[in-house]
């Protein structure tokens, strides 16, 4: 495995003090049993052990009080990491000034955004998330749960409207573009250029065969490795990786480039 290096670029994380109850209560959304707690610690420990380098760290503020303070708990974690993490502010479309909280994001040294239509109950074309696009188009990519045959908020047909109208706008749509609906995501999202998907929770639910035809759909340059940690064991979702019959070439370019050129990582 270390003859590459790794970013997982999908990793939520919580303050210590709640973050077994934030965790389980994710599992408890998606039906599925959380495997770690979410604990910085926690990802450190199994995500060096699995033999990652790196980690793009993340949460969702699910309500507009909580956007400053968790991006402010993001920027401390990713300065106490000596190197190991990068860090995703979050934003909540009912904030009262967006705007300051983009710029806050900017700077506090964070390299993109994370939103969760299901989680955080917007749709992905609803009015106010525009100001969102506007502002983070050209400055900041976009890591956004796509996805959910239970719900309407997040499912690929509610993309593709943002993608005609924001082309500079980079969006990283997570678990191939859409969980559990994977196969209408690529129909409708693999073809813009703008778009890009990552493959946590996702290879889990399909055969290796499915999970290589997906990534070419995308194509090899448009697609991160991650493990959506606190979810699933780091090794595991990496050994999942490494049954896609892919070229070393490909694997370095899922495993590492891609989001080294995302989130402009520098590597220890």
């Amino acid at each position: 495995m270390k003859k590459y290096r790794i970013i997982d670029a999908h990793c939520h994380i919580y303050p210590d003090k709640i973050a077994q109850k934030a965790s389980e209560s994710t599992g408890h959304f998606y039906g599925i049993p959380t495997l770690l707690d979410g604990k910085v610690s926690t990802l450190l420990e199994h995500g060096q052990e699995a033999g990652i380098d790196h980690f793009v760290v993340q949460s969702v503020a699910t309500t507009p009080k909580q956007v400053s303070s968790i991006n402010q708990f993001i920027a401390r974690t990713v300065a106490e990491s000596d190197g190991k993490f990068t860090g995703l502010g979050t934003l909540h479309p009912d904030s009262e000034n967006i705007k300051a909280e983009v710029e806050e994001i900017i700077n506090l040294g964070l390299k993109g955004v994370k939103l969760h239509p299901d989680i955080q109950q917007f749709k992905i074309d609803d009015y106010r998330m525009l100001k969102i696009y506007e502002l983070c188009e050209d400055r900041l990519p976009i890591l956004m749960h796509t996805g959910d045959s239970r719900f309407d908020f997040s499912n690929p047909n509610r993309m593709v409207p943002i993608l005609d109208i924001y082309k500079n706008l980079t969006v990283i749509g997570a678990h191939f573009g859409g969980w559990s609906v994977w196969e209408e995501a690529t129909e409708k999202l693999s073809s813009y250029e703008n778009f890009y998907v990552d493959c946590s929770s996702s290879l889990y639910a399909m055969t290796p065969e499915k999970g290589k035809e997906l990534i070419y759909a995308y194509g090899v340059d448009r697609v991160l490795f991650g493990t959506d940690y606190p979810i699933w064991e780091p090794a595991t979702e990496l050994d999942l990786f490494m049954r896609l019959d892919l070229t070393d070439g490909e694997r370095e370019s899922i495993l590492c480039n891609n989001a080294k050129k995302m989130f402009d990582i520098k590597l220890n």
